[in-house]
């Protein structure tokens, strides 16, 4: 079974790693290569590590270049997706690596993008815990033909949290969640706050006060995990000088006497069995750096029993299991093919 497929956006981050990872799928043919404002320039022009693909002519992003693929990914601005993804085929498999179909409340959309909602399609974060009972999201995305791709910061947030949320063992209302991103995930476009003199030897918080637009996807996915209940998160994102790599540091309020050792079995069993997510053993902290490159997620549990909350760390690839080895993932999923397939990189280091 050879799966023919088309990737729009392909010169930006996003689109290159789509691209990176589709060289290694053994199903995949890779056939049309679009970046609208750069058609007709040679793509190892602008993605000189694409060694494979260097001499591919991008072409235009219109519906006509991506119809008659099996998928198409769209490695979009924010925005941008909704009509072209409005005119292709039905049978289509359409994967949106930007936000326009990840929330469910239109009114939500509105107040954090501030345009008109484009629709609901099914959220590509197969591992996610979508109700008390534990079910898991991949058991909605088989056989979809639109998949919405999560943001970076929720993978990471939501993995984290998700299982004490399911479980009642934190307070939905009393979470807190910083995370620390690199560069990239602000995509490629040139602003002089992502200047390299800017960055380097420097940190910086930004989307202060609950303005992220990040913030609603997170609470969305906590919601479906609580069953329903009222979720609240502060989320706080700051800016690493580094180019890859999500570091989120979550808490929330403990609902009772829950020991360590609970907890820890809480994640242990709710991660037991998926290839990508890592509970790391007591005492070992995840980094960014083991995850660069890879589609895995490290995490770690501990109890502050003096504050009486529960501190969940989480690292990740922003462009791999944050966007890019998600959809693929996801991709698999809805055809029936291997979960894994095209996704075993391990870490890169040092």
């Amino acid at each position: 079974m050879t799966i023919s497929v088309a990737v729009s956006g392909a010169t930006g981050y996003a689109g290159g790693e789509v691209l990176r990872l589709l060289t290694a799928h053994p199903d995949v043919q890779i056939g049309a290569v679009a970046a609208h404002s750069k058609a007709g320039q040679r793509l190892g022009d602008l993605q000189p590590h694409l060694h494979e693909l260097a001499d591919r002519v991008l072409t235009d992003s219109s519906v006509e270049s991506l119809a008659g693929h099996d998928v198409v990914f769209l490695a979009l601005p924010h925005g941008a997706s909704g009509e072209i993804a409005a005119q292709l085929p039905a049978e289509t498999v359409v994967i949106d690596a930007a936000a326009d179909h990840r929330l469910e409340s239109a009114r939500a959309w509105q107040q954090f993008y501030g345009s008109e909602h484009a629709g609901t399609w099914p959220y590509g974060l197969p591992e996610m815990i979508v109700d008390p009972s534990g079910t898991r999201q991949r058991s909605r995305l088989e056989g979809q033909s639109r998949i919405a791709v999560p943001g970076c910061y929720p993978t990471g947030s939501q993995l984290a949290l998700a299982p004490a949320v399911a479980a009642g063992a934190v307070e939905p209302t009393d979470i807190v969640i910083v995370a620390a991103s690199g560069t990239s995930g602000a995509g490629k476009s040139l602003k002089p706050h992502l200047l390299g003199s800017e960055v380097m030897g420097n940190m910086t918080a930004y989307g202060v006060g609950g303005v992220h637009r990040h913030t609603p996807e997170i609470e969305q996915g906590l919601g479906w995990a609580s069953g329903g209940k009222q979720v609240t998160v502060s989320f706080t994102p700051t800016l690493a000088p580094m180019p890859r790599g999500i570091l989120t540091t979550a808490t929330a309020r403990l609902t009772g006497d829950v020991s360590a050792a609970a907890v820890r079995e809480l994640y242990l069993e709710a991660y037991a069995d998926e290839a990508f997510v890592h509970v790391l053993p007591e005492g070992q902290i995840p980094t960014t750096k083991a995850t660069v490159g890879s589609n895995h997620v490290q995490l770690q549990v501990v109890v502050d029993e003096r504050a009486g909350r529960l501190i969940m760390v989480a690292a990740l690839d922003n462009l791999t299991k944050g966007t890019a080895g998600g959809a693929l993932q996801s991709m698999n999923i809805a055809l029936g093919l291997p979960e894994q397939a095209g996704l075993t990189q391990q870490g890169v280091a040092p």
